[in-house]
């Protein structure tokens, strides 16, 4: 009786007015959030989370990449914590849920707990990671990537954004404002961690489609990103002979071209997308002399994903023409299935709740895809409308959050030893 106490004190108006306040914080006229990755709409959002932490009786602890941990203590402090939780920032036109319902259902889970009167013997943290969607600062999911591989800390506090500002920079202003709403803890890189599951909206249609209301994510596929520069000459438009141009967006268009043809599938599993294109010095009567684009590579076979993305460099220098090129790969992850404790108790939970069910392989990736290199690992998918993500018109419905919120509190009590 123990779960279904958790799992009944979550709270469905509650948790949707969480994520009504959350969405405030980079509001945009469309109905979706720019809330970026340590922008002020972000340190908005990280000092409302705090705030109702503190308000809770939950402690906070933070890392040397921001990531934010609220505590609720279990009866034997010693044991490692079992932790749920997403992240607050978005994308710069993103909807209202990408990220932050993995947060507050996190919170909510807590909350459900207090509710319930249920003590467990591991602690159980709600986590923010930092710069998860790395439209701002380069790569994603960085926070959850520092905490899993601590050596690359140093590197990622020397990215820029387009401006030019330094992350490390961003960072030292975190510290001064959550310390004015509450202690703060020092939490250390790859501190050891009983579980960890992640609640998301599916940025699909299937659980809508099949009208199933959790997903049991059965793994992540794999990704390769890549950076490439193109490098002309800058020339005048107007006067400037065909034949003695270098001509960067020309070289840059016949390279994406060649590129989207060699990543067909017909088979449709396989995702490729230039999702960033400038070109410089972007004035009309200029001949483009510098092109950068994106790419971003994925599918579940490694093998597969490996010979098509050591070719992109091959076939970009084939088509340079009178053009230099230069790429670099930022960031690669390959595929995890998630297996162990952490997926068992997803299952278990689905059971107590009653909740309508299905397994799903995520093709986008999520903080969960390194945590499961230091624990027992887990997600749960909501259904989000028309499966539309990375938007400003994202939606999901009250009831299917909480339907999630409920999966997740009542796996991380199992988890934590609830009694």
């Amino acid at each position: 009786m123990v779960l279904e106490r958790v799992a009944a004190g979550v709270d469905e108006a509650g948790l949707w007015k969480m994520h009504e306040e959350m969405a405030r914080f980079g509001a945009t006229a469309k109905g979706g959030v720019c809330r970026e990755a340590l922008t002020p709409e972000d340190f908005d959002a990280r000092r409302v989370f705090a705030e109702w932490g503190r308000d809770a009786g939950f402690s906070l602890a933070v890392d040397a990449i921001g990531n934010m941990f609220l505590r609720r203590e279990g009866t034997d402090p010693d044991l490692p914590p079992v932790t749920t939780g997403s992240h607050l920032d978005s994308q710069p036109t993103g909807g209202r849920f990408d990220g932050s319902f993995g947060v507050l259902a996190g919170l909510e889970a807590l909350f459900a707990l207090e509710r319930a009167g249920v003590r467990t013997r591991a602690p159980v943290e709600v986590v923010n990671w930092t710069n998860e969607e790395g439209g701002r600062f380069v790569p994603g999911v960085m926070g959850s990537g520092v905490y899993a591989d601590p050596p690359t800390l140093q590197t990622m506090l020397e990215v820029r954004d387009r401006a030019g500002v330094r992350l490390g920079d961003e960072l030292q202003k975190l510290g001064p404002l959550l310390a004015s709403v509450a202690p703060v803890d020092e939490r250390a890189l790859a501190a050891p961690m009983g579980a960890f599951i992640e609640g998301h909206i599916e940025q699909a249609p299937r659980l809508e489609e099949t009208g199933n209301t959790i997903g049991v994510v059965t793994g992540i596929q794999g990704t390769r990103k890549f950076q490439v520069e193109v490098t002309g000459e800058e020339a005048h438009a107007g006067t400037t002979p065909r034949r003695r141009r270098k001509d960067a967006v020309l070289a840059a268009a016949c390279m994406v071209q060649a590129l989207h043809r060699m990543m067909e599938d017909a088979d449709d599993l396989l995702r490729f997308t230039i999702g960033a294109f400038e070109a410089f010095p972007g004035a009309p009567s200029v001949v483009p002399g510098r092109v950068r684009f994106s790419i971003d590579f994925r599918h579940p076979d490694d093998a597969l994903r490996t010979r098509l993305g050591d070719a992109i460099q091959p076939l970009c220098e084939a088509l340079a023409g009178p053009c230099g090129v230069s790429i670099e790969e930022p960031q690669a992850a390959s595929s995890v299935d998630f297996h162990g404790a952490a997926i068992e108790a997803v299952r278990h939970a689905v059971e107590v709740v009653g909740a309508s069910h299905m397994d799903l392989y995520s093709g986008a990736g999520h903080d969960a895809r390194n945590m499961a290199l230091l624990c027992p690992s887990a997600m749960v998918f909501v259904p989000c409308e028309k499966g539309i993500s990375h938007n400003e018109a994202e939606n999901a419905k009250p009831e299917d959050l909480a339907e999630g919120a409920r999966v997740i509190a009542v796996a991380i009590a199992e988890l934590a030893g609830a009694h």
